[in-house]
């Protein structure tokens, strides 16, 4: 394991932008070009594969894991929130995952969705492109698309991960 970044052998760098240096990333994991990992955000995976799309954010104390019986995928353009957990589920591209939110095992979120904050999406649900996920345990409650708006949120990220790189910690400062 990379002791500087705790990035395991197993794991693939594809041009990312910022990883901190306190982010886990252990087992077969493929991360994308231009996809910032935050502070204390951790993947695992033994035995499937973890794949993280293009330009997509990891927020801070995210938690990825495989499935029981698949790995995890998220799209490309897709922010990641604060404290969610993905667990075995498939995330399209430009979705957004609110804060605090669990997604577990099978479970396949359409482009453009919105899971909201501290829902709870129970195994093996399926949710068009363009969802609104909320509750515990979640459901569908609207269908509106949400792509360009998640997909601006992901470029704000883009742009913080700019920064980080260049060895500052404010826009300000940029």
């Amino acid at each position: 394991m990379n002791k500087q970044h705790g990035i395991g052998e197993s794991v693939t760098l594809d041009d990312p932008g910022f990883i901190h240096e306190t982010a886990r990333l252990q087992g077969k994991v493929y991360v994308g070009p231009e996809v910032s990992i935050w502070t204390y955000a951790v993947t695992r995976c033994e035995q499937f594969e973890i794949h993280i799309g293009a330009r997509s954010n990891l927020q801070d104390f995210v938690m990825i894991h495989e499935g029981v019986s698949s790995g995890t995928r998220i799209g490309e353009d897709c922010s990641i929130t604060h404290h969610v957990t993905l667990h075995g589920c498939d995330i399209g591209d430009g979705c957004l995952i609110g804060i605090n939110a669990v997604v577990m095992d099978g479970v396949k979120i359409g482009r453009g969705s919105i899971v909201a904050g501290q829902a709870i999406v129970r195994e093996n649900q399926v949710f068009p492109a363009y969802s609104v996920i909320a509750g515990v345990p979640a459901k569908l409650i609207a269908t509106r698309d949400h792509y360009a708006a998640n997909v601006a949120n992901a470029r704000y990220y883009q742009k913080l991960s700019a920064v980080y790189l260049n060895g500052q910690d404010r826009l300000e400062d940029a």
